[in-house]
């Protein structure tokens, strides 16, 4: 009996039909887990690089923008931070509304008005242009005023990051301008 199971572990021992499922058996889930980390750090990295995108476009505006030329001419005065916060979010000026809803679809899927700052000359962000004879802002004007569109973003994922019992992950980004005002 002991012989007879010798001669079968020998037997299978030297069997080389089937390697090839053992060893796609061990290395398959790790290259599926890989695979699908680089996928989800990827989608990661998308979601930053828009979500960067809409704040330097939020400040770019912000800093060109003039409320004070609208009420000169007659013309309402504009909200030039609620603009750039939709400029931020949706990449548009103006949002479509129906039945109190907005209807257009953020840069970033879940994205919204309420995960943007955008802050035009506030208080504290005007800095000296000269310090002590030193230049530290070239400007024509004795100040320079900053405009800054600051975000969050709570990525959730594709689920991958859930697999690993880690929760949502939250992306921040700042941009800042001078302001100019037109």
């Amino acid at each position: 009996m002991l012989r007879k199971a010798i001669h079968h572990l020998t037997k299978f021992r030297r069997e080389e039909r089937g390697t090839v499922i053992v060893e796609m058996t061990l290395v398959a889930p790790l290259m599926l887990l890989l695979s699908a980390g680089v996928f989800e750090f990827g989608n990661l990295i998308h979601d930053k690089l828009l979500m960067e995108a809409g704040l330097t476009d939020a400040a770019r505006f912000g800093a060109r923008c003039n409320s004070q030329m609208y009420t000169d001419v007659g013309w309402p005065a504009i909200d030039c931070a609620e603009i750039a916060t939709n400029i931020a979010v949706y990449g548009k000026v103006s949002l479509t509304v129906v039945s109190g809803k907005v209807t257009d679809s953020p840069r970033v899927s879940g994205w919204q008005k309420s995960d943007v700052t955008v802050t035009i000359g506030a208080s504290g962000s005007c800095h000296d242009a000269v310090v002590a004879g030193v230049t530290q802002y070239r400007s024509v004007t004795p100040q320079v005023c900053i405009v800054r569109a600051t975000g969050t973003y709570a990525y959730s994922g594709v689920g991958m990051l859930a697999l690993l019992s880690i929760g949502p992950i939250t992306l921040n980004g700042f941009h800042e301008e001078r302001l100019i005002r037109f």
